[in-house]
């Protein structure tokens, strides 16, 4: 009964013309900076974060919450339509996603990414509604050791979904690791690994490998090539799945739904490992492997449907615990300081119209986007009709300003347009861009909290051990890797992920 007065609260609150304004305005931004290469949530909420000294707490949280879910709708949309993801989670979407649209079924795969994110998205509120403390206490369980081991078995779930080589896809993931370690250590203040560069201080930014390794790289695989855009665009088909493509997306849209909103609660890169993990489960689960990477709506549904889910449930641990879970809810938090309100357990309670608010503000959120998302689908998908000599460009450009526009430093530019060289390198060996990229966004977090683990253990290793769930978590990354080593298996692994010349 509390559960439905809340509820009316929240809704009451979000359906006031003001909120409802900036629920649209939030959802319509974010979908442009998912849709527009290079340009992603965390600087536009950035750029945005003064605004909300003008605006009310509850109607700032709610624009900017749009923002972000809105990403996550539109990043899908350079995912599947020119292979460039505008988000970290949409880099699964492109491997299926975007041979769809090779294969004609563009507007196909664009309403199974917004379906599915729908169906995730108002799940995932409703379980934020229902289950928000209860889960918030399963999340603050994790110290520092379970955290480490978490991403440790994320790091091996990335080995197991990588197409290609085995140690190909080992050696992209220990160099994802290093190149996370460059810049300032946070202990001792020393820098590292910098070469000298003033500007590797800070580290590299995750935005910069990814705009190089996907954006520009793709673009000079694609000038390598006589150019095919015609051939595309001439088999784009219906604007909607058949029968067939909606049995097979429909439970993988459940299962990707249910696992990104158990891992989006745990504070650190939920989306991108909820997008990997449910590729990963419906690719092992198949009884058609070799379809994936092929244009298999399941490896479009479940990854996009995963994200979409542990987007919403990355609030949970913010809203009930006051832990920012990843950079956006980092801005959150500074929004939310901006008014004098402190995050954690008290904003249920001594701010129940925000919080509630903005829980309901979710689910009317979703529901926009998927009535602006997909009557705009054949705009989207007029963009493959544009020509490679237009097209890329823009997309240069706009990698360009996106790049420029996280720390307005002309350096990152360099480095974007180094990895876009380095990039096509690796493409031409037949090395996946995916692990390595997962490397340099789960290494500065596992270093900090196995260091975190160890000086509350007194430096005792056995504290990865001798705590359940960490020791858990570290069986079953143990367990994947003794599964893959198998000779029976690694055989079935390479006729399934090597990738076909």
């Amino acid at each position: 009964m509390d559960l439905l007065q809340h509820l009316a609260l929240g809704f009451s609150v979000a359906f006031t013309p003001e909120n409802l304004a900036y629920a649209l305005l939030g959802c319509i931004l974010g979908t442009l900076i998912g849709v527009l290469p290079g340009i992603g949530p965390v600087p536009t909420i950035a750029m945005l974060l003064p605004l909300t000294y003008i605006l009310p707490p509850t109607a700032g949280l709610i624009m900017l919450a749009g923002i972000y879910y809105g990403a996550q709708y539109g990043g899908s949309t350079t995912a599947i339509l020119v292979a460039l993801p505008g988000e970290t989670s949409a880099v699964v979407t492109v491997l299926d996603g975007h041979q769809m649209a090779k294969n004609g079924r563009a507007g196909a795969a664009l309403a199974i990414a917004a379906m599915g994110s729908f169906f995730a998205g108002c799940f995932a509120t409703l379980l934020l509604a229902a289950f928000a403390p209860p889960l918030a206490e399963v999340a603050f369980k994790f110290g520092p050791a379970e955290y480490f081991s978490l991403m440790v078995l994320g790091l091996v779930g990335a080995v197991v979904l990588a197409s290609g080589s085995l140690p190909k896809a080992i050696c992209m993931i220990l160099l994802g690791l290093l190149l996370g370690m460059v810049g300032t250590d946070v202990n001792s203040g020393v820098a590292r690994f910098d070469f000298g560069i003033p500007e590797l201080q800070d580290g590299i930014d995750f935005a910069v490998v990814a705009m190089g390794v996907f954006g520009l790289a793709e673009i000079m695989n694609n000038l390598a090539q006589k150019e095919n855009r015609v051939d595309i665009t001439d088999k784009i088909g219906a604007l909607y799945p058949n029968r067939q493509e909606l049995r097979e997306a429909a439970p993988a849209c459940i299962r990707g739904t249910l696992l990104g909103s158990a891992l989006g609660i745990l504070p650190g890169g939920g989306a991108v490992l909820s997008s990997f993990a449910s590729y990963t489960l419906e690719k092992k689960i198949s009884k058609q492997p070799h379809r994936f990477g092929k244009g298999h709506p399941a490896g479009l549904a479940g990854p996009e449907s995963a994200n979409n889910a542990a987007a919403q449930t990355s609030f949970i641990p913010l809203l009930t615990l006051g832990i920012p879970g990843n950079a956006v809810m980092a801005l959150m938090v500074g929004a939310m300081t901006i008014h004098n309100i402190q995050p954690g357990p008290q904003v249920m309670s001594s701010h129940p119209e925000l919080f509630w608010g903005l829980i309901a503000s979710m689910w009317i959120g979703n529901l926009m986007l998927v009535i602006l998302n997909l009557p705009l689908i054949g705009l989207w998908v007029k963009l493959l009709k544009v020509p490679y000599r237009v097209l890329f460009p823009a997309i240069v450009l706009f990698c360009t300003i996106g790049v420029y526009s996280l720390n307005y430093n002309v350096f990152d530019i360099y480095i974007m347009a180094i990895f876009g060289v380095i990039g096509y390198v690796w493409s031409k060996l037949k090395c996946e861009g995916a692990p390595l990229l997962l490397g340099l966004v789960l290494g500065p977090m596992m270093e900090e909290n196995f260091r975190r683990a160890l000086l509350l253990s007194r430096g005792e290793f056995s504290t990865f051990v001798t705590r359940p769930l960490s020791m858990s978590l570290l069986i079953l990354a143990a367990a994947l890797v003794v599964l893959v080593a198998l000779p029976s298996i690694r055989k079935k692994r390479e006729e399934t992920f090597v990738e076909e010349e």
